[in-house]
C-alpha cells in the first residue's frame, strides 16, 4: 500500500473506533508513526494520554464511579499483550449506555476504545496496565464466587459521588420498570400503575455496595428476592429518576 494511502486508511480506522494497537497490526505501521499521523489530523490527541490517577496520585475523573459500577456489574479484566483489557458487556439495545461506558473508559484512563459484537450485546474494550491499579476487585473466577471488597480510597471516592456508582450498577444489572396492581373494590376491579427500580446481582457483596450507596443518599430500598434489591417508594423512585431514569 502506498504510504499516503496507508496513512489515510489508518486515520479512517481510528475514526471508526479501532484501537491503535489493532490499526498497527492490520497495516503494519509503527505506533509512533500512527500517533504522529493522529496529531497531524487532530492536534488535541497530544493532550490525550494514558494516565492512572492512582500512580499519578491525582484525583480521579468524575466518571470513575460510573465505570466502577459498570465493571462490578458486567465487566472483567483479561490479559491483552503486555497490558490488561477492561471489557464491559453492554446490551446492544441501549446504544446510549454503550456510548457512556466508552466515554467513561476514555475519561478515566485516556485510552482508546474498541468494540466487539456478541449475541445480543456489545463488548466495550480498553487496554492499559493501569486497570489493575484502578479496579483492584479483579480476581480469578466469577465475582459472586469470591469476596468483592472496596478499598478505603474507593469508599472515599464513592462518598463524594455515589450517584455515579448507582447509575453504573443500574445500567449494568438493573432496570426501571412499571408495576401493575389490581385491587378488588366494592365498585369493581381497580387497576393502577407505578414505577420502581430493580437491581439484581448474585454477589451479596456487590448488592451491599449498591445499598450502601443508596443509604448515602437516603434512598429507601428493600430486598425483594434473594438476589434482588427493589426501590419502590415514590420519593425514592423520584430521587433515582433525577440521575438514572429508564435505560436508553
Amino acid at each position: 500500500m502506498h504510504p499516503v494511502a496507508r496513512r489515510e486508511e489508518a486515520i479512517r480506522l481510528l475514526a471508526t473506533g479501532v484501537s491503535r494497537r489493532e490499526v498497527c497490526r492490520q497495516l503494519g505501521v509503527g505506533y509512533s508513526s500512527l500517533y504522529r499521523w493522529e496529531i497531524q489530523v487532530n492536534p488535541k490527541v497530544r493532550a490525550s494520554k494514558i494516565r492512572c490517577f492512582r500512580c499519578d496520585r491525582t484525583d480521579p475523573h468524575e466518571s470513575y464511579t460510573y465505570l466502577l459500577g459498570q465493571y462490578l456489574g458486567d465487566g472483567h479484566i483479561a490479559p491483552s499483550g503486555r497490558s490488561q483489557a477492561l471489557r464491559i458487556a453492554c446490551t446492544r439495545a441501549y446504544p446510549l449506555i454503550i456510548a457512556e461506558t466508552a466515554a467513561a473508559m476514555r475519561a478515566v484512563a485516556g485510552t482508546s476504545v474498541n468494540y466487539q459484537t456478541r449475541d445480543g450485546c456489545t463488548l466495550v474494550n480498553s487496554a492499559t496496565v493501569h486497570w489493575l491499579c484502578m479496579l483492584p476487585q479483579h480476581g480469578r473466577g466469577m465475582k459472586h464466587t469470591r469476596p468483592i471488597v472496596l478499598t478505603d480510597w474507593q469508599e472515599e471516592i464513592i462518598k463524594s459521588n455515589p450517584r455515579g456508582l448507582i447509575r453504573g450498577l443500574i445500567h449494568s444489572d438493573g432496570c426501571r420498570a412499571t408495576n401493575t396492581v389490581h385491587r378488588p373494590l366494592p365498585s369493581g376491579l381497580y387497576t393502577y400503575h407505578y414505577p420502581r427500580y430493580f437491581f439484581s446481582n448474585e454477589s451479596a457483596d456487590i448488592r451491599q455496595i449498591f445499598t450502601d450507596a443508596l443509604d448515602l443518599l437516603g434512598i429507601a430500598w428493600k430486598q425483594n428476592r434473594r438476589n434482588s434489591i427493589s426501590i419502590a417508594r415514590r420519593e425514592a423512585v423520584a430521587a433515582l429518576d433525577e440521575f438514572v431514569g429508564p435505560k436508553a
